[in-house]
């Protein structure tokens, strides 16, 4: 793992409508800090970020108020980004979904694995405090990163 740059923090409702709110918030701090990243690879982590988001509203936070809150984490690291979306909703286990065939058509059932293709790393998991956390990491082209296999 690399050194640390920055980290910053945003909490928001779970409110789809904040969506822009939350990638202003990503471009904001990327851009304040000069991370390395040309402006594609940035465009691609907002993407995964705005799919991360979309989720936990739409899904783990389905049924609860729209007051429930969505953590929201960036560390931008000398070789990596980190983004961990923490929710309040019930845990799901991703290793139960079933890719999509190429050629077909179905109503949902991409994010998790448009996620996987944005991203060097993505990991689920429910933290001990009863909240789940979505991890998404991306190396800086070029450098050695701790998300490399």
């Amino acid at each position: 793992m690399g050194c640390m740059l920055k980290h910053a923090h945003l909490t928001v409702q779970s409110d789809l409508s904040l969506l822009n709110q939350v990638q202003a918030w990503f471009d904001r701090t990327c851009q304040q800090h000069q991370f390395p990243w040309s402006e594609n690879q940035i465009y691609c982590l907002n993407l995964a970020l705005a799919e991360g988001f979309t989720n936990a509203v739409r899904h783990a936070h389905h049924g609860l108020p729209p007051e429930t809150k969505i953590d929201i984490e960036l560390d931008l690291l000398e070789n990596q980004i980190e983004i961990r979306i923490w929710d309040r909703g019930k845990p799901f286990d991703p290793n139960g979904l079933e890719e999509p065939k190429p050629g077909t058509l179905r109503l949902g059932g991409y994010g998790w694995f448009l996620l996987r293709r944005l991203s060097d790393r993505v990991v689920y998991e429910r933290g001990r405090d009863g909240r789940n956390c979505l991890l998404i990491e991306k190396a800086v082209p070029g450098l050695q990163s701790a998300a490399t296999h």
